[in-house]
């Protein structure tokens, strides 16, 4: 059903999340219809989030709207409030409790993550359809019964696990999906100079880099790094990675069309610990820092899509899925094993509109928000993999460059650091001289790592502490770099 804000003209460029926000900040009367319009007005010629403009005009306090999006999906009481059919509850506690054996509310409300009150309803609608039973208690409290599965169960269970082998926890409604990831949106991360050079303490990066870094980051927008290779665009990648240390929530599943779908992924998704009392979230939520997916190579059209495992019979998120709220890092983009075009042909839509689409087996098709921060790292000049189209379409387009001749060093200093060897100028001013500018070769920024690393593995194996020597680094040389 529409919203008044909806239908206004003007919002729809920004997408759901500001029909989203909007709509949720006049639904709580947080501000007037008025206001909102001015805010959206001067976004529009000024720039920024909505919120910056709203507090900017003086129509909320920047803490009352950081408060505002701070969203906690809450614990449903009853099963209508978990916007899941009885049925479909039904049959999931079944699939539980066929290898439980006798049980309580509290054992089952641990695995389906939904409180006992929900269970209690749904167990009592497996007694009257006679699939479980009690088999005593230690109180009269219903809370203290304990349950079995009746043999009518066993073989109702049975049939069920034929349809679907998933016994995880219960999903959340794709609707519900979708206004959760709208209102925790990538494109209100809060990144400031001070956070972003603190995440990149253990890199050199120069003042205009991260000038140029952290408005791309910000934006919440994709960006584009190219540039000679290694020279820092993975690892610059990683570092922006760990300047998000918001957090959001993430569903272990979702249920589409009928259909689940698993999101938790272990690998992507770091759990944290809630801000606030566990008892009233719904914990078919997990609170994460923001996720963080890295792909390279590996990456194919596939991976973009439901992966529905035929035995199981139920789906695996693909990876934009996983990544949404946060950060999708592809790798050495152009030496995936599909056509660059052809990825790209794929996410066109997605990058302009935040929104893609999915596929069932069945054929049905979905809408899900796109809402993550997307980064190309490539060392191949951006002509021969995309048209100009394309690029007008990522906004922030950065050249990672060999490094001067002091970043060099600044690089050289901090790695010898870090790997216990003393620094030497003159061992260094040699390398330099002798052989970098002798020879002809261009300063990257991975070399310093990877001559250090011969003389730390070269001191191991002759028993002694690792030191620049001119034999040393001219034996790290000759072993590092292919003679012409």
């Amino acid at each position: 059903m529409s919203t008044p804000i909806e239908k206004k003209p003007g919002l729809s460029p920004q997408g759901g999340e500001l029909n989203l926000i909007g709509s949720k900040l006049l639904a709580a009367k947080l501000i007037t219809e008025a206001q909102l319009m001015q805010a959206l007005e001067r976004q529009k010629t000024r720039g920024g989030r909505l919120g910056e403009n709203l507090v900017e005009l003086g129509f909320m306090s920047l803490e009352g709207f950081n408060r505002f999006l701070r969203t906690h999906p809450e614990a449903p009481n009853t099963v209508k409030e978990t916007g899941l059919e009885l049925s479909f509850l039904a049959d999931l506690v079944l699939k539980h409790i066929l290898s439980m054996g006798e049980f309580m509310l509290a054992d089952v409300a641990g695995r389906v993550k939904l409180p006992v009150s929900v269970v209690d309803e749904v167990v009592e609608h497996l007694q009257h359809e006679k699939l479980i039973e009690v088999k005593g208690a230690a109180q009269f409290l219903r809370s203290a019964y304990r349950f079995a599965i009746s043999g009518q169960g066993h073989k109702r269970a049975a049939e069920l696990l034929e349809i679907c082998r998933y016994t995880g926890p219960a999903p959340v409604p794709l609707e519900d999906y979708r206004k959760m990831v709208l209102s925790q949106t990538i494109k209100n991360i809060d990144v400031h100079h001070d956070n972003l050079k603190k995440a990149f303490s253990n890199l050199v990066v120069s003042e205009p880099m991260l000038n140029r870094l952290g408005p791309a980051v910000m934006s919440g927008k994709s960006i584009f790094m190219y540039g000679p290779p290694g020279n820092g665009k993975s690892s610059i990648a990683e570092a922006i990675a760990n300047a998000l240390d918001e957090t959001v929530y993430i569903p272990h599943a979702i249920l589409a069309g009928g259909e689940i779908i698993s999101v938790f992924d272990p690998v992507s998704h770091l759990p944290v610990r809630p801000e606030i009392k566990e008892e009233t979230i719904d914990r078919r939520w997990i609170f994460v820092k923001r996720p963080v997916v890295m792909v390279g190579g590996e990456l194919t059209l596939r991976t973009l899509d439901l992966e529905f495992n035929p035995i199981s019979k139920f789906y695996l998120a693909p990876l934009q899925l996983k990544a949404n709220n946060g950060i999708f890092i592809i790798d050495d983009f152009g030496r995936q094993q599909i056509e660059p075009k052809s990825l790209l042909n794929r996410w066109i839509v997605p990058l302009e509109r935040r929104v893609d689409f999915l596929t069932l087996h069945t054929g049905m098709k979905f809408e899900i928000p796109f809402d993550e921060l997307v980064i190309f790292c490539t060392n191949i000049e951006p002509k021969q993999l995309v048209d100009d189209a394309f690029l007008r379409r990522i906004r922030y387009k950065i050249l990672i460059d060999h490094p001067t001749e002091e970043e060099f060093e600044a690089i050289f200093t901090l790695l010898c650091d870090k790997k216990g060897i003393p620094f030497n100028k003159g061992i260094f001013d040699y390398l330099k001289e002798h052989f970098y500018r002798q020879l002809g070769v261009k300063l990257n920024a991975c070399e310093p790592r990877d001559l250090l690393d011969y003389l730390v593995d070269s001191s191991r194996y002759q028993g002694h502490p690792p030191e620049l020597t001119k034999e040393g680094i001219s034996n790290a040389w000759e072993n590092y770099f292919v003679a012409k």
